[in-house]
């Protein structure tokens, strides 16, 4: 199949932000006025927290989550797959590393929309991926474009807030405008967030930023209800204590896409990130033992609580 904008089967993937929003002006005009909305401030209840590199798939009726959000995204991009019929949502936190994981987001959407998904196109809604000196941000807007229209579905695109429309300049820097993305699975409404509590395991999905695995991680069991991390490899950082010895500015400039712009949070997670490697630099032995994910259940204030599963009753978990 092909990517459709504005009821229209495209025949050539707009190359940059610029050229989609020449052809679909109505983007451009939804985008400004998404970009110009203020950011929702997110506690946990009912919040699934998604992180770089990884994505979710819920339904509508799902009893533990309500609001599905990410923040952190400069170049990266957040994906929105949303089947109208359904109302099942597949989420994703990607950059140019794991662009094919968006193949497991529409095969999870198709699971969850049995009986529904041959009615009508897959919505897609993309966030992000601003205007950046370096081009990172344009470059994976195309890739993302591009491996969608190869996909094997009919996907409309209906929103997005890309490129220039999601770029302010401020003296000689280009910065992003909208960081964080959160959609209500309930209703579909999607918003500019602000994440106040992202869950547990940070430190951890965060190594996996720096050393380990490039693929997109599926990290919340729709069956469940039961968020699950891991497991997965990371590399041992033998220079850690070097580097987190080195000024801010250098963990900056060698570790983020855009260190120009990164929000004030970004180098306390990157050092909490290698100081998890270094306390466990074998994370099958330490982290994952008997290769066993680590799952979390919502309690009654909303937050997520380690669950200790017995492998032998939870077997269908995947």
């Amino acid at each position: 199949m092909v990517l459709v904008i504005g009821g229209v089967k495209i025949e050539e993937v707009p190359h940059d932000s610029r050229a989609l929003y020449h052809i679909a002006p109505h983007l451009k005009e939804s985008g400004s006025l998404f970009a110009a909305a203020l950011p929702k401030h997110l506690g946990p209840m009912g919040l699934l927290y998604v992180s770089q590199r990884e994505f979710v798939a819920c339904s509508p009726h799902d009893k533990n989550i309500n609001i599905v959000a990410t923040d952190g995204c400069t170049t990266c991009i957040t994906i929105i797959f949303r089947h109208p019929t359904s109302g099942a949502v597949a989420f994703a936190h990607v950059e140019p590393v794991c662009v094919d994981g968006i193949s497991a987001m529409l095969s999870r959407l198709q699971d969850l929309s049995a009986g529904y998904f041959d009615q009508g196109p897959v919505h897609m809604h993309i966030y992000g991926s601003f205007s950046d000196n370096r081009g990172y941000g344009e470059e994976l807007l195309y890739s993302v474009l591009h491996y969608v229209h190869k996909e094997p579905y009919e996907i409309d695109l209906v929103a997005a807030c890309v490129g220039v429309v999601n770029t302010v300049q401020r003296g000689d820097i280009p910065w992003p405008i909208v960081y964080g993305v959160g959609i209500n699975i309930k209703t579909g409404e999607i918003f500019p967030a602000t994440v106040l509590d992202k869950g547990p395991d940070i430190p951890l999905r965060n190594a996996r930023l720096i050393t380990g695995t490039h693929a997109l991680l599926e990290v919340y069991d729709y069956v469940s209800g039961l968020l699950r991390i891991g497991p997965f490899h990371y590399q041992p950082i033998r220079s850690a204590e070097i580097m987190l010895q080195q000024p801010d500015e250098f963990l900056l400039q060698h570790l983020t896409s855009s260190p120009e712009v990164e929000a004030a949070y970004v180098v306390g997670e990157i050092k909490a990130a290698i100081k998890h490697v270094q306390d466990h630099p074998f994370p099958e032995i330490t982290i994952f033992p008997d290769n066993r994910p680590r799952y979390y259940r919502k309690d009654e204030n909303g937050h997520w609580v380690f669950v200790r599963l017995d492998p032998f009753r939870f077997d269908h978990l995947r």
